[in-house]
Parts: C-alpha cells; sequence; structure tokens
C-alpha cells in the first residue's frame, strides 16, 4: 500500500486542486474598487431622469381697431401668450410612469379661468412695459378690449435620449403649500430605464443623498443644444427628517444645491434609491437664493400617488443589462460589457448612454480581461471527472490492498467434498468387544501399548 500511495496521493491532491481552482475562477467578479460611489450612482440613474415642460398656449383678440401699436405688439406674440414652466422627474415603471411635483404640471391642471388670467396679467406687463405707464392703467385698458379665443395645453416630456413625449397626468397632489406636491405622470414607451422607490421612514440625519435634475442655473446659450439632455447631479446631505409644511404635509431638508428646474427631480440614496423628490427652496436673503436650504417631498408620501395611479415600481430589462454591463466595463471585461450594451441598444434603441458606452468598449475590446464563468459547464464537467478519478484513485489505495492481504492468509476452499479427517493414533476403542468403551478398554490399551514397546526394546 506504501507504494501505491506514494503515487496515488500526489495525483489525487493535484485533482483536488484543479477543483479548487475551478471554483475560484467561476466565482471571481468584476473589481469595480477604482469607481467612485457617485459614479456608479449617476451612470445608474441617469438614463431614467426626465426633463418636464408644461405651459398653455393663450390666443388673443384685440377689438380697437383703433391703436395700431397694442395691435402691432399683439402680432409681434402672434397674438398669443405662453405660461408655463419645466422641472424635472423620474422615470419609475419600464412602460412610462414618472414622479414629479404637482406644481411643475401645474399649469395644464387649472382651470381656462384661471388660466387666461395668468396669461391676462402677463400681457398687461408686456404693454405697460412699453408705454412706461403704471401696471393698473395698462390693466383698465386692455381690460376692455382684449379677450381669450383659445387655451390650448401641453405637456411634454424629454427624455435623456432625445425624444419628446406627450405626457397625461394620471395623479395629482397639489402644488406648494396647497397639499402635498407629487403628480404622477404617463408617457408612452416600453423597456424604458427606471429608479426604483426607497422607503423614507429609513432615513437618517446627515445621511449622504444626490440630487439629480435639470436646473435652469445650469442652462446657457455657450452651451451645445443636445448638453439640455444632460442631466445634472449634486452631492449633500440630509439636514432634517421631521419637517413639515403650513398644511402639514411632511418635508425633509437637505444641503444638496438646487434651483428651480430641478423641482420634481429625485433625491437619491446611496443606494440608488428615490427617498424624495425636490420640491421647494428656502427663502431668499436680499432677493437673492441661498443654496444649501432645499426640501423634498419623502418617497412614501410619494407611494401614495403612485399607487393612486396603480403603477408597480419594477426594475427594467433594460435597467438589468445596463447595470451588468456597466459592472463588466469597469472591471475590465470588455468583451462581454460590450454584449450587454447591445442587447440594451437593441430593445431600448434610444438609451441616452448606451452609444457612447458600445464605442468606447469596441476599442477596448482587445485588452479585454478573460471572465471565467463563461467556461463554467466545462468546468464542471472536468470537476466532476476529476471527483472520480480521486473516488477510484482512494479506493485502489486503501480499500484494494486490504482485500488481497486478507486472500493471502485464508486460502479459498477447495472444489468438490471435503475429506473425513483421520482418527488420531491414541483414539481409545473397544478392544474387549463388549460393546462399550470402559476401564478394561484402557488397561487393555495400555498392555498392548507396553508389549510394542518391549518389542521394540528387545529389537
Amino acid at each position: 500500500m506504501k507504494k501505491k500511495a506514494l503515487f496515488t496521493i500526489p495525483i489525487s491532491l493535484l485533482l483536488i486542486a484543479v477543483i479548487i481552482a475551478s471554483f475560484f475562477l467561476i466565482n471571481i467578479k468584476p473589481d469595480e474598487g477604482k469607481i467612485a460611489k457617485a459614479q456608479k450612482l449617476a451612470e445608474f440613474t441617469k438614463p431614467a431622469v426626465v426633463r418636464i415642460v408644461d405651459y398653455t398656449v393663450v390666443s388673443w383678440k384685440f377689438n380697437n381697431p383703433d391703436d395700431p401699436e397694442v395691435m402691432a405688439i399683439l402680432e409681434q406674440l402672434k397674438n398669443q401668450s405662453v405660461v408655463g414652466g419645466s422641472g424635472s422627474g423620474a422615470i419609475i415603471s419600464s412602460d412610462g410612469y414618472i414622479v414629479t411635483n404637482a406644481h411643475v404640471v401645474e399649469a395644464t391642471q387649472k382651470k381656462d379661468e384661471d388660466i387666461a388670467n395668468e396669461a391676462f396679467e402677463q400681457l398687461v406687463s408686456i404693454v405697460a412695459d412699453y408705454f412706461k405707464v403704471d401696471y393698473e392703467t395698462a390693466y383698465n385698458y386692455m381690460v376692455a378690449y382684449t379677450q381669450y379665443t383659445d387655451i390650448q395645453r401641453v405637456l411634454k416630456v424629454v427624455l435623456p435620449g432625445g425624444d419628446v413625449l406627450d405626457g397625461e397626468v394620471k395623479s395629482y397632489g397639489a402644488p406648494i403649500n396647497e397639499g402635498k406636491d407629487v403628480a404622477v405622470l404617463k408617457i408612452e414607451g416600453k423597456n424604458l430605464p427606471t429608479i426604483p422607490l426607497g422607503n423614507s421612514d429609513d432615513i437618517q440625519n446627515q445621511e449622504n443623498i444626490w440630487v439629480s435634475g435639470y436646473p435652469a442655473a445650469a442652462d446657457s446659450d455657450l452651451l451645445s443644444p443636445d448638453s439640455s439632455l444632460v442631466s445634472s447631479m449634486t452631492a449633500g446631505q440630509i439636514s432634517a427628517t421631521s419637517k413639515k409644511t403650513e398644511q402639514g404635509s411632511p418635508v425633509i431638508q437637505i444641503n444638496a444645491a438646487a434651483t428651480h428646474g430641478n423641482s420634481g427631480g429625485p433625491v437619491i440614496n446611496d443606494k440608488g434609491q428615490i427617498i424624495g423628490l425636490l420640491t421647494f427652496r428656502g427663502d431668499t436673503v436680499n432677493g437673492q437664493e441661498v443654496q444649501g436650504f432645499n426640501f423634498a417631498v419623502p418617497v412614501n408620501t410619494v407611494k401614495e400617488f403612485v399607487n393612486q395611479a396603480g403603477v408597480r415600481n419594477t426594475k427594467s430589462e433594460t435597467d438589468q443589462l445596463f447595470q451588468e454591463g456597466l459592472e463588466l466595463y469597469w472591471g475590465g471585461y470588455y468583451k462581454h460589457a460590450l454584449e450587454k450594451f447591445e442587447a440594451v441598444q437593441r430593445i431600448y434603441p434610444n438609451h441616452s448612454e448606451i452609444k457612447q458606452y458600445i464605442t468606447n468598449a469596441e476599442k477596448k475590446v482587445d485588452s479585454s480581461k478573460t471572465l471565467w464563468s463563461d467556461y463554467a459547464t466545462t468546468f464542471y464537467i472536468v470537476d466532476g471527472v476529476a471527483g472520480l478519478l480521486v473516488l477510484i484513485l482512494l479506493v485502489f489505495t486503501f480499500v484494494g490492498g486490504k482485500s488481497r492481504s486478507s486472500a493471502a492468509v485464508v486460502a479459498p476452499p477447495a472444489a468438490g467434498p471435503a475429506p473425513t479427517p483421520a482418527a488420531p493414533e491414541n483414539t481409545i476403542q473397544d478392544l474387549n468387544n463388549d460393546g462399550k468403551i470402559d476401564v478394561q478398554d484402557i488397561l487393555l490399551a495400555l498392555e498392548e501399548h507396553q508389549k510394542k514397546q518391549q518389542k521394540k526394546d528387545e529389537e
């Protein structure tokens, strides 16, 4: 056995090492250690942050043909006034549901009369500025000769990939200081990127957060047109968790920088979940905005309206493939990342980031690392064969040796009937033929033995 062990044990250990190595290789995960947490969150969430444009167009008729100057002003305005604004929002379902603030889409939710009054006040201000008269004088003049003829409501959602889609309000709260500043919109789409909803009951003071959206302060004539499609992300912390509006609606105070245009944008925690929607800023000081005092609607309040709209917040296939691709890309597995990115492009061609990542992955594909998990089936077969060989070698070394030793000690029985054993020479027989063996037989046997011994001595 010792000689066999010298040969079989090293081979068995080598085979076991192969099994362990294959298990280790299969379970290697892409190393993303060099990628900052904030960068990961930005890349994961950016495709689902949208810009919302909500406005109304009011058409006017001026009934004083004797005032060509005012008529000329209206003609320059194409006899229309535009009332509304823009904000931000986040897609929460792959079929196109979006969460934002109620005040972001307020313009299209008002009654016709309220819309016309707001638009008329805007028109009066223009006339007052042109003629250098006070507002009241201009108002009294214009109200006598002006009437609105049509109101057109427009709600558009601009996706990061450049698509501009019609939006429809499915659930609506109330603007700031009137109620819960939340609205749920719907656009047509499938396989859209999404951001998951978190739990605002779990947030803590000084917890790190990030605000994403389209702040108007980031818009500039110096930027290219496509820059308006790129959302901004600013970092900060939670400053207070238990404040309320005058109406009693809960709000979260944060210190991340934000401005108009950010309204409705998601506040994201370090898990990439929405924990609130930016709703309003702190008071101005000397007419100037003071950063670091901003407020958000808690996501648990947002969920009330999400449930009203019958929305399910689920991760889309696009999200899954894109995040897997990013992890592979950041880990240096460019070939496999490219496969994931191309899969994203097939199911959602207008993904805002995918073209650039495909281009970058194609450039680096020749330096791609080997992803051993691709060979899992081969490893399982090799491991199975190796495990069987180890078992055979152990049996051969230990169990087989013992069997042969036992065979050497115990001879197998001979074939055929067993021979009758001969009686020992000193067996006492019935010498006097009386049918029994007794003392007489013993005496006769001793006598016979003495005679034989005597005869032997004489010879």
